[in-house]
């Protein structure tokens, strides 16, 4: 089989190009370039080092590899629209898109058609039904990565590889180690997948600048303290507020006036956050029989991670859903991804409106 595999330099996507020739495929690597050379910020990218690495392990396995500039594509979706949502209010998830738009979208339309599959070094699987190919959970359920990759459509999907599915962190570790992978020691990278090593809070600052407007505190109204821009708050946030007599917690922004409400009793009974409204439905499958829908039976996340919640729709329509979880989540906010499952099925996901 002809497999065009995406190598970004760490010991994941390493592993998984060792995988692969192990199995015989006939496999080519590509980096995706995605960092614009005269950007501000290119210089704290370590775009540079993590091709180093790529191209040691592809001359590792012997294997040729391509570099693909994707800088504009980026650009124009990625970084565009994660700055739109979040001036807008919203809070984003850029990975969830690059891995749409970028891994499994411009990158076959700039390299991947001559390509059976397309393979990556996340921690997911896929399973081919009768109806069609399941996103399914991976073995290691701490580092599953299927919420990531939860917006892939059909044919994104009967075209994706995922090695490292039936595999645990620990023995992806293991595994470059015996095969001697230049990157079997190296870091895995935070964050988000376009920072590097630059912090959130730094590439909103240099993207938004700051806007000085206070904090207020949401059940007196009084300004207990001042903040540098709403852009650098989301809600249920507790760290990075610098202020005495707390904990407090981000319960809401207004855009318009940059004011940023806090709480000190973010968690009374009065406030269950245990509801939300999204639109953009997106199933990865035919759309979930009405049965998994209210049953219980389905599961949400609402950001990646271990934490999920059963949870059954309250009303439906073609692109709206009210869901109701069981469990109380303090960070429900608009702009996040609501991902829902069935067992180790992603089922598909949504867009938090309210």
């Amino acid at each position: 089989m002809k497999v065009a595999a995406l190598l970004s330099g760490g010991v994941d996507s390493s592993v998984a190009l060792l995988k692969l020739c192990e199995a015989g495929h006939d496999v080519q690597a590509f980096y995706l370039k995605v960092w614009l050379e005269d950007d501000a910020l290119a210089a704290h990218c370590p775009w540079e080092e993590d091709l180093e690495y790529a191209r040691a392990v592809a001359e590792n396995l012997q294997v040729p590899l391509e570099i693909i500039a994707l800088q504009h594509a980026y650009r124009d979706t990625i970084l565009s629209y994660t700055l739109e949502q979040i001036k807008a209010g919203f809070t984003p998830n850029p990975d969830m898109l690059c891995n749409n738009h970028i891994k499994f979208g411009a990158f076959v339309e700039a390299a991947g058609e001559h390509f059976d599959r397309i393979a990556t070094g996340h921690y997911a699987g896929t399973q081919t039904l009768d109806h069609g190919v399941a996103l399914v959970r991976a073995r290691d359920r701490f580092k599953d990565q299927t919420y990531f990759l939860a917006r892939l459509g059909q044919k994104q999907l009967r075209r994706a590889l995922f090695p490292l599915s039936g595999m645990q962190k620990r023995e992806v570790r293991e595994q470059a180690a015996r095969a001697s992978l230049p990157t079997a020691g190296r870091r895995d990278s935070q964050g988000l997948c376009f920072l590097g090593k630059i912090s959130f809070s730094d590439f909103l600052a240099a993207r938004l600048g700051r806007r000085p407007g206070p904090f207020v505190e949401e059940e007196s109204g009084q300004i207990v303290g001042e903040h540098q821009g709403y852009w650098f708050y989301t809600i249920g946030q507790r760290r990075g507020l610098s202020l005495s007599g707390g904990p407090w917690y981000v319960t809401r922004r207004d855009i318009l006036t940059n004011q940023v409400f806090i709480s000190r009793d973010y968690f009374s009974a009065d406030k269950p956050r245990n509801r939300f409204v999204a639109t953009g439905l997106h199933w990865n499958l035919d759309e979930p029989e009405s049965q998994i829908r209210t049953s219980g039976s389905m599961r949400v996340k609402l950001r990646h991670g271990e934490q999920e919640y059963s949870c059954h729709f309250l009303e439906e329509s073609t692109d709206r859903v009210v869901v109701q979880i069981e469990g109380h989540d303090q960070g429900i906010a608009p702009g996040q991804f609501a991902v829902f499952y069935h067992e180790d099925i992603c089922l598909g996901s949504a867009v938090i409106s309210s």
